[in-house]
């Protein structure tokens, strides 16, 4: 029974609203949560997190529209493969256009665009950008399975040689963004294909991408398991696995060796020797769909997410009114800083209350007489320690340090 409790407990959606990050509406519609100014924040720093780690890897970015001509996606496969999942079409005028069910189609236009040389590869595309899934309505809950989704996608074109090395670069940015969320990967499963006509019928296509996934895994030295019927229906993939609090599994990263969208478009380089050659496509997504990667959050962290991420990473309390000036003026120098602060006066109940209304947020200084006399703040730690009175600035310069390193240490 205490299991259940804590199980409900701790459930994304419970916790959401809560603490205020999203809800729903019935006039948006199942499936379409909206995120509230807190959510909102998460949802933002995430994102900005994910940017600036493919940035660094080398990644360019770009933005596609959600809508597509129904013959984009006969073309990519996913519309004699997976149209069960997709949105009907929209007929405009004598065109059908499709809500997109995936990024990857519009990322192989995008480099067909122009003419392309080895010497620009690896090519790597990322993009957050929407796409639309027509799940039925009993399968919807909260955050992890929704209709619109923003997926936290990219594709690396780069040769076949180049093609193991790319894949395995991305599962160690997964990694590094798996110690920083502190989010922990339960197992990495190789999804190959399984019986029936959902995937495309190609084994020497199949053979060549399973042989490089392995390769990369070996590389990696990741321990995996090989699960049959859990492959996308153009190729094997690599998938991270998490799990919630009750232990039910899902999958939220993933790594993919692709050799079908590339000659479905068309796609080629201009090699060394002056010929055409076909590029490889290696699919991969650091943290999944942005709405999943926040729910798996919530869960994982019980709401008290790590300070860089957190919507409110500072708390000043004034213990009584003769402390409100001071403590408003700590609250706008953190502001200044690009910390996330707000001040809990003594209009909002008693200094205890008020700990415990706060008792999520990373810092809290507290301002009594004898701190705003000597121009201290008694810091207090979300995990209960307390490193003691400390000068405004000093307190915040160390907060920032530990929101810009990121990870999930709380004091040095």
């Amino acid at each position: 029974m205490n299991d259940q409790v804590d199980e409900k407990a701790m459930d994304h959606r419970r916790l959401g609203r809560a603490l205020g990050l999203f809800d729903t509406d019935p006039l948006m519609g199942a499936g379409l949560p909206y995120w509230l100014p807190d959510g909102a924040v998460v949802r933002h720093t995430l994102e900005e997190y994910i940017r600036d780690a493919e940035r660094r890897a080398g990644y360019r970015h770009v933005y596609s529209p959600a809508l597509g001509k129904r013959e984009l996606y006969e073309i990519s496969g996913h519309w004699d493969h997976y149209r069960d999942d997709m949105y009907p079409p929209m007929r405009l005028g004598a065109e059908e256009v499709v809500l997109r069910p995936s990024l990857c189609p519009h990322h192989a236009l995008i480099y067909r665009s122009r003419s392309r040389s080895y010497r620009e590869l690896p090519l790597r595309l990322a993009e957050l950008g929407a796409m639309h899934r027509a799940e039925l309505s009993g399968v919807l809950g909260g955050l992890t399975r929704v209709r619109a989704i923003h997926l936290n996608d990219a594709h690396v074109f780069c040769t076949l040689d180049q093609a193991v090395a790319e894949a395995r670069a991305a599962l160690e940015l997964i990694a590094r963004a798996y110690a920083d969320l502190g989010i922990e990967a339960v197992r990495h499963r190789l999804s190959l294909p399984g019986a029936g006509g959902k995937y495309v019928a190609d084994p020497e296509l199949w053979r060549r991408a399973t042989g490089l996934l392995r390769e990369v895994l070996a590389e990696a030295g990741v321990a995996y398991e090989e699960a049959e019927g859990e492959a996308a229906f153009y190729g094997p993939k690599i998938d991270v696995q998490i799990a919630d609090p009750a232990g039910r599994e899902s999958t939220l990263s993933t790594v993919q060796i692709d050799f079908h969208q590339p000659a479905r478009f068309d796609l080629h380089y201009i090699g060394a020797d002056g010929a055409k050659h076909r590029p490889v496509m290696v699919h991969r997504s650091i943290i999944g769909s942005v709405e999943r990667a926040v729910a798996h959050l919530v869960e994982a962290h019980a709401g008290a997410f790590p300070a860089w991420l957190a919507p409110v990473q500072l708390v000043v309390l004034p213990v009584a009114e003769e402390q409100v000036e001071p403590a408003a003026a700590l609250v706008r120098e953190a502001l200044a800083l690009g910390l996330r602060a707000e001040l809990a006066g003594p209009g909002e109940g008693t200094l205890g209350a008020r700990i415990r209304a706060a008792r999520l947020v990373p810092y809290q200084a507290v301002i009594g007489a004898r701190e705003a006399g000597a121009g201290l703040a008694a810091v207090r730690l979300r995990d209960g320690r307390r490193p003691g009175a400390l000068p405004g600035s000093a307190l915040l310069r160390r907060v920032a340090e530990r929101v810009a390193a990121r990870g999930t240490a709380l004091w040095d």
